[in-house]
């Protein structure tokens, strides 16, 4: 069969309909549905069936993509291979990342991709629930995201690289009266006023957690996923938040403080998402082994 029309096969089964997949591949909706039409004929079984004013993919066409996959792998395993011997690397790498973790990563990411000058970054900032992490890496070679401690990682069909654990701290003002403490449970601070993410993101279900572990629940004033406000919010008393300890630490040097969450496991894992044919290209392995060496110098991927 066809390398290209199996690629097609897999973008309808990502992307859903026809005018999607031409969309992102460059191609006519005419063009992609001819090249599916000659993947049928190639495979001679029924691939793809109109349902509405759409399709979809029949069981044959699900079971050929599951196993196009490894096909996919493996063409680009051994196109990176024959980059080593030539000893070439290039190529354009998309990286989505969520906002803090572009604070906390990029940067120093850019850093130490300057010895590799054919190799062009593409970055999109994108903080989504963390079960929606995975549907990103359709569009993205590397998708940077966190998930809270008590949920595993990402499923089957998805390399999964820990980048690091960053603990969560309680934010204050500098002037609250629990603001020098060592540390704080979360009976010490079950009856501030907090400012949060969205339902579903890591630190709210460290919240969650919270409630549960005191019994009372916790009282949310103010919800936005843009931490620079959340600090500004602290640091005028306008409520307490959690915070990722390694990302806002210099932020709240002289503004607010931050400190431990004890008696409950507090933190968020923040891993690199890849689907496995995009982790075979070199270009793309060159920027995840930059991208792991940075995440170290800010925490262990295990760290508790």
């Amino acid at each position: 069969m066809d390398v290209g029309h199996l690629s097609l096969l897999r973008e309808l089964a990502d992307r859903g309909s026809v005018t999607e997949v031409a969309y992102a591949t460059g191609r006519t909706p005419s063009a992609v549905s001819q090249q599916l039409k000659a993947l049928q004929r190639e495979a001679g079984v029924v691939l793809v069936e109109r349902v509405g004013r759409g399709v979809q993919l029949t069981d044959a066409g699900h079971a050929l993509v599951r196993a196009s996959l490894g096909i996919a792998t493996a063409v680009a395993a051994a196109e990176a291979a024959w980059q080593e011997y030539l000893g070439e690397v290039g190529g354009t790498v998309r990286i989505s990342l969520f906002y803090s973790a572009a604070e906390l990563l990029l940067p120093g990411l850019l850093d130490r991709l300057a010895d590799h000058p054919t190799i062009t970054v593409e970055t999109v900032d994108q903080d989504v629930s963390q079960d929606d992490f995975a549907a990103l890496t359709v569009d993205h070679d590397i998708v940077v995201a966190h998930r809270s401690d008590d949920r595993r990682p990402r499923g089957p069909g998805l390399t999964v690289v820990p980048l690091l654990r960053e603990p969560l701290d309680v934010a204050l003002p500098l002037n609250h009266p629990l603001a020098h403490r060592p540390s704080l449970s979360p009976a010490d601070v079950i009856s501030e006023n907090w400012i949060a993410p969205p339902e579903d993101f890591p630190i709210d279900r460290v919240l969650t957690a919270i409630a549960a572990r005191t019994g009372s629940p916790v009282r949310i004033v103010r919800r936005t996923t843009h931490l620079p406000l959340i600090e500004k919010l602290v640091a005028r008393g306008h409520g307490v938040a959690l915070l990722p300890r390694h990302t806002s630490a210099e932020h709240a040097a002289g503004h607010l403080a931050l400190v431990p969450l004890t008696d409950i496991r507090a933190g968020r894992h923040v891993e690199a998402l890849l689907r496995p044919d995009r982790a075979a290209r070199r270009a793309v392995r060159v920027v995840l082994d930059a991208l792991v060496a940075e995440a170290s110098l800010h925490g262990s991927a295990t760290s508790r």
